[in-house]
């Protein structure tokens, strides 16, 4: 079995670090040559390390000297994990129809979950950007990556109305994952201006339903709405 390489161990002291509250989001990591002396490692180990918590989501790291350089702590989890998930499918260790199966089972649930929620200023602006994004989309000559890039955000802001910031991370995580694979089944579709209206209906009624709080309704009109869009691909 091969040595964990030497920035591991920065990884674990902040992973403990951050679960004992000792560091914080917003919060700077020390420099690379109090690290570097700490763990007994070289500074270009702790440069790999930085490099993998940035991979991570879970610092940003500028350059240069004075109070602004240097890695800070953030967390953004679902940077990392779309990232990972789209490497994964393109090499076919994850298929698109299992990735499809768990957008249906977050989205569904979602829906269904949202339903028990209770009323407030927070859910009234979601519904009112949902609302807002389907106006966008409507516009003639839209292009597609943004008609695209406002769908993902439509769905994102659906799931998020369950009140579970994992599921939203998650479905945040799917969509940005799978907009390469959308991408590529719309550029071989003659009859886009078609479909993207038959979309729109499909959105409409999501969005009623969900706000009426129809949540059986709402989870069946997202089955049926994901679904068909998948099963473009197999009709182009």
């Amino acid at each position: 079995m091969p040595a964990p390489r030497a920035y591991t161990a920065i990884l674990a002291w902040l992973e403990d670090q951050l679960r004992t509250g000792v560091i914080s989001v917003g919060e700077k990591l020390p420099g690379e040559r109090h690290l570097a002396e700490q763990f007994e490692i070289s500074r270009a180990s702790v440069r790999e390390a930085i490099r993998v918590l940035d991979a991570m989501g879970l610092v940003r790291s500028t350059t240069g000297s004075g109070p602004s350089a240097g890695a800070v702590v953030i967390s953004e989890p679902s940077t990392a994990l779309a990232w990972a998930l789209r490497m994964h499918i393109a090499t076919q260790a994850l298929p698109i129809g299992d990735i499809v199966q768990a957008r249906l089972l977050l989205e569904t649930q979602a829906a269904l979950e949202s339903e028990k929620r209770p009323d407030s200023p927070d859910r009234r602006r979601i519904l009112e950007e949902a609302a807002r994004l389907l106006d966008e989309m409507d516009a003639p000559g839209l292009p597609t990556d943004r008609f695209h890039a406002s769908d993902a955000q439509f769905h994102i802001l659906l799931t998020s109305l369950a009140g579970n910031v994992v599921v939203e991370t998650m479905m945040a995580s799917l969509r940005e994952a799978t907009i390469g694979y959308v991408q590529e089944t719309v550029s071989g579709l003659e009859r886009w201006p078609e479909v993207s209206c038959t979309l729109q209906e499909q959105h409409r009624g999501v969005l009623q339903a969900v706000r009426e709080r129809r949540g059986e309704d709402a989870a069946e009109a997202l089955r049926h709405h994901i679904t068909w869009f998948y099963g473009l691909s197999d009709h182009r």
